[in-house]
């Protein structure tokens, strides 16, 4: 038998967010009568709560890489994988992804929740991408067409951005989502 123990602290809200985990897959089966067959499935992140949306806008996302397909630009080039902000791409289901977008609806240091993608903040822009549109990043082609391929979603804005996206701010959102699972507030406004 497992014992926790749940604790309240201010700011963080709901404990279940902190202590409640998915089923396990049924490609993860457990055998519960020996202990070094346990897995703990992985936990993934939670959308935003309720109050933490500014709005939902509707736009088409797509996938995009840091190779020469979406760039223009191949593994030698000085700026390879570097961001319009200037950070490097990044994708990390667990933490924080870059995305692309036009910067006159969502400005750079945007913070968007993408569901079946997970948290995005605006690093890029692109010539394609303007309007309603978003550009998600992936390390594989493989992976743009697997894993996502052109979708209509309704992303959640969580923070306008200011203009500028920083590595130290990928750190402290990323941090803070791998540690919680979701955005707690009180890091929102510190990490911007």
């Amino acid at each position: 038998m497992t014992t926790f123990y749940a604790f309240s602290a201010v700011g963080l809200g709901n404990i279940n967010h902190y202590i409640l985990q998915p089923p396990a897959s049924t490609e993860e089966k457990i055998d519960s009568t020996d202990p070094m067959k346990k897995r703990i499935p992985s936990v993934t992140v939670s959308a935003p709560k309720e109050e933490q949306v500014l709005h939902t806008v509707k736009v088409t996302a797509t996938g995009y890489t840091a190779g020469f397909e979406s760039t223009g630009k191949k593994p030698g080039h000085k700026q390879y994988g570097i961001t319009y902000s200037g950070v490097k791409v990044k994708r990390d289901k667990n933490k924080v992804s870059t995305i692309a977008a036009d910067p006159n609806v969502f400005p750079l240091g945007s913070i968007l929740y993408i569901p079946d993608y997970g948290y995005g903040i605006v690093a890029d822009t692109g010539s394609a991408i303007k309007g309603e549109k978003i550009d998600l990043y992936f390390t594989t082609t493989k992976q743009v067409y697997n894993e996502w391929g052109k979708k209509d979603v309704e992303v959640q804005v969580i923070k306008r951005g200011t203009g500028k996206c920083t590595e130290e701010m990928l750190e402290k959102l990323g941090t803070a989502i791998e540690t919680y699972h979701f955005l707690p507030s009180s890091v929102l406004e510190e990490a911007i």
